[in-house]
């Protein structure tokens, strides 16, 4: 059984930082992809950013520039630092990571949590 780990998320200031981590304990992490989604009531869940086993990144342009994922293979956990946080940017966050050694093995999601961005 695959346990996808959140942690991280919280109320924030505009212009504040967070930082979500998402760790997967007992894999061969390396073999993972790992994206972070985000949705609102009423929305489609998005993703916000994603990170390939060797560190390369992609981002949604809402977030480029502001956002950094990253990730610790040894570690098993990938961080997102969250920077400049909008009041857009409030919505629950949901860690995806996919087992992909060429085709995909598994696909796994975290339970959520939430980012509120007020004053």
């Amino acid at each position: 059984q695959v346990e996808v780990v959140e942690s991280g998320g919280g109320l924030v200031h505009p212009g504040g930082s967070l930082r979500l981590s998402c760790s997967i304990p007992g894999v061969v992490f390396s073999t993972y992809i790992m994206a972070w989604y985000r949705q609102t009531p009423g929305k489609q869940r998005e993703l916000v950013a994603s990170i390939e086993p060797h560190g390369i990144t992609n981002y949604a342009p809402s977030v480029k520039g502001r956002f950094i994922f990253s990730r610790d293979n040894f570690k098993n956990v990938a961080y997102m630092d969250m920077n400049n946080l909008r009041r857009g940017d409030s919505a629950v966050y949901y860690c995806n990571a996919r087992d992909f050694r060429g085709t995909l093995y598994g696909d796994y999601w975290g339970q959520g949590t939430q980012v509120t961005v007020s004053s």
